[in-house]
């Protein structure tokens, strides 16, 4: 059963002058996952009120994950989030979501719209900056469940990167409120951090 608590976040500010944004880029991101997809309810439910969630779900197909995600974005829309996709801007547009989330190939074509990048490297960082990045997800930070023996960055070279960003980065991998408060990380995504009995509340 999924378990509330409260994260404190900041007042926020636009993160990309080249690009005006309707309203300001969260600092807290659920990323779903078909691990987590029973907990996705009550997660939604449960974030800070104005955080972000991206939709994934790749293990479905078509016509399901449109479902699933029509009815996963009328819960998290009732509490305020912002809703990306995982896919191209113009698949984003026509689904109904906010923005879209993936590699920088994919989300370079495409008319205006908030463009949530996937980095893993400095060339990666400015292959985002090239696709007009709003903001870039950078991993991973740590060891993660979904690839436990991968190489990770570790903080200090998630620092050196970030510090490289000409736009708002958001840690992915391994993060949860706990690891995100002791480094000072502003901006952080999880997939089992933010759901299901392995989150961690944030400590004082």
């Amino acid at each position: 059963m999924a378990r509330c608590y409260s994260v404190l976040v900041p007042n926020c500010h636009p993160s990309n002058p080249r690009k005006p944004q309707a309203s300001p880029l969260p600092r807290l991101w659920l990323i779903s996952d078909a691990r987590n997809d029973a907990e996705l309810e009550p997660a939604l439910a449960c974030l800070p009120r104005g955080s972000g969630f991206i939709y994934r779900h790749y293990h479905l197909d078509e016509l399901a994950r449109r479902a699933r995600f029509t009815r996963l974005a009328r819960t998290a829309r009732a509490q305020g989030h912002t809703v990306i996709l995982a896919g191209t801007v113009a698949q984003a547009r026509r689904w109904g979501a906010d923005g879209a989330y993936g590699r920088a190939c994919l989300l370079a074509p495409g008319g205006q719209s908030l463009r949530l990048v996937t980095v893993h490297s400095l060339a990666e960082l400015r292959a985002a900056h090239a696709a007009r990045a709003d903001a870039v997800l950078l991993s991973p930070v740590f060891v993660t469940r979904s690839h436990p023996a991968g190489e990770v960055l570790g903080p200090v070279r998630f620092r050196a990167i970030a510090a490289r960003a000409h736009v708002p980065v958001i840690a992915l991998g391994g993060m949860n409120a706990r690891r995100a408060q002791a480094r000072g990380i502003e901006r952080w995504a999880a997939i089992d951090g933010l759901s299901g009995d392995s989150r961690h509340p944030p400590t004082a």
